[in-house]
């Protein structure tokens, strides 16, 4: 989901309650805040020397300790107020994808990017999760789509994907 996208489906949702589901069935407490949102530049080469370029907006979730009690979630309207502020200030890249950081002490800290979010008629939940890392040279390192499954083929692969003369890194 990228900045726009959800800056429209907070907008279409202001009267509801604005929860986030950061594993199945496990939720930020209702004693979170949004502490921080960067605007980051991302600007990076990949193991087959490739470069690439691209923004992301990283919105920080905290669970406050002094309100371990707190019943009540943040409305989709404060949020929403919270992060046109950070616009004022610092503008978005509304093409940026979004993403939302969080931990707690059963939850290592992660960057989850929002895979779906699920509505009733009180709550917005934004299903967050993980992407897995990736090679992004793969066709040009010459390492298969498919899953290795020997290890014979996986030190094969890294030997030809790491040799001198591979085209990588």
């Amino acid at each position: 989901m990228n900045t726009k996208e959800l800056f429209s489906l907070l907008e279409q949702h202001k009267d509801k309650t604005l929860r986030f589901e950061y594993a199945p069935n496990a939720f930020v407490g209702a004693n979170y805040h949004i502490t921080e949102v960067k605007h980051i530049a991302v600007d990076s080469v990949d193991c087959g020397s490739q470069t690439d370029a691209w923004n992301e907006t990283i919105i920080q979730l905290w669970e406050s300790p002094l309100e371990t009690n707190k019943i009540k979630h943040m409305s989709v309207l404060k949020a929403l107020e919270i992060l046109k502020k950070v616009g004022e200030i610092k503008p978005y890249d509304l093409s940026a994808e979004v993403k939302f950081e969080y931990s707690n002490s059963a939850f290592h800290t992660a960057q989850l990017f929002v895979n779906d979010f699920t509505l009733d008629n009180t709550k917005l939940i934004l299903n967050l999760g993980i992407q897995k890392t990736n090679c992004k040279a793969k066709e040009l390192c010459g390492i298969p789509e498919t899953v290795i499954n020997t290890l014979e083929t996986v030190k094969t692969n890294v030997e030809t994907c790491c040799s001198p003369k591979s085209g990588c890194c």
